[in-house]
């Protein structure tokens, strides 16, 4: 176990974590600001990668197809906040699954039907190919660094945004009061429509970038759907610095609990053994980690205004 590799898993978990981020960001944003537990969102990732895979297939271009992912999941989710979601605001949360849930099962059949069941393959674009020397590392992946990047680019925009904007300011006030924001004339329903379709796209986002990694499949979302909400509950529900603070902590737990945990326990026990009970053990941390987060701070690390 040398330091080099200890240093590359740490980059490992923390594209792992921005990653993540990408996905948590939208959920966290939609749910602080509408109240809404959105199931689907994990779709949305699916329909980025999806678009971003079949457009590059057929123009040859990565960057038109990163962008016609992000477009056509903004697209996706401003069309069911307008047909589905507008419904769910003022019903129970229960709701909200049971039809979020169904839009999952309509997604997933609708992929398929349009894409077909076979995985879309995305290959990562020249210019991002190949590796490059870091301190104490003599090859790292260029597209990883550049998913960092482009994380940490999407994150500051987030804040810029929420922060310094008046379209910000609307959704810092729908957050606290949103019948006063409407009584004060501020469009409510135009307001949901882009705040959910901005979740969307960064979410598509997400998903293109990682389609270059992994092959795109239906289905992709769900896993990350689930981590995405243990992203939220850790950082705090609604807001975006929780969810970066709490992507990059699952991504580094993760990734070098994965290595680190098998290693520890061969002290003790045959090489076998240790390989089993280790993958065991590593893929519970994360959830050891938010228990632990919890207990401590029951409403999460942050709130919802930061």
């Amino acid at each position: 176990m040398t330091a080099a590799l200890i240093f590359e898993q740490v980059l490992n978990g923390l594209q792992f974590g921005l990653t993540l981020f990408l996905m948590a960001a939208g959920l966290t944003l939609v749910f602080g600001v509408m109240g809404l537990i959105n199931l689907a969102h994990g779709s949305l990732y699916m329909v980025g990668a999806f678009c971003c895979a079949w457009i590059t297939q057929q123009t040859g271009s990565f960057w038109l197809g990163l962008g016609g992912g992000v477009l056509g999941a903004a697209a996706a989710g401003a069309l069911i906040e307008m047909l589905v979601i507008r419904r769910l605001y003022d019903r129970d949360h229960l709701d909200q699954v049971l039809a979020t849930f169904a839009l999952i099962l309509i997604f997933s059949e609708g992929t398929r039907m349009v894409f077909g069941s076979m995985p879309l393959y995305l290959n990562i674009p020249a210019a991002l190919g190949g590796t490059m020397a870091l301190p104490g590392v003599e090859a790292y992946p260029v597209y990883r660094l550049f998913i960092i990047l482009a994380a940490l680019a999407v994150a500051m925009l987030l804040y810029l945004l929420i922060s310094k904007t008046r379209l910000g300011m609307r959704i810092r006030a729908g957050e606290s009061d949103r019948e006063m924001i409407a009584a004060l004339g501020v469009d409510i329903k135009t307001l949901y429509t882009i705040v959910f379709a901005l979740g969307a796209a960064i979410a598509g986002l997400s998903g293109a970038l990682v389609g270059a990694l992994r092959s795109v499949q239906v289905g992709m979302g769900e896993p990350v759907l689930i981590l995405a909400f243990v992203v939220i509950v850790i950082g705090g529900i609604g807001s975006i610095k929780g969810a970066l603070i709490g992507s990059i902590l699952i991504g580094l737990v993760d990734t070098l609990g994965r290595i680190f945990i098998p290693v520890i326990l061969k002290f003790f026990m045959e090489n076998a053994s240790a390989n089993s009970i280790g993958a065991a053990l590593s893929s519970m941390l994360i959830y050891l980690m938010m228990a632990g987060i919890l207990a401590v701070k029951p409403k999460g690390l942050f709130n919802a205004t930061n």
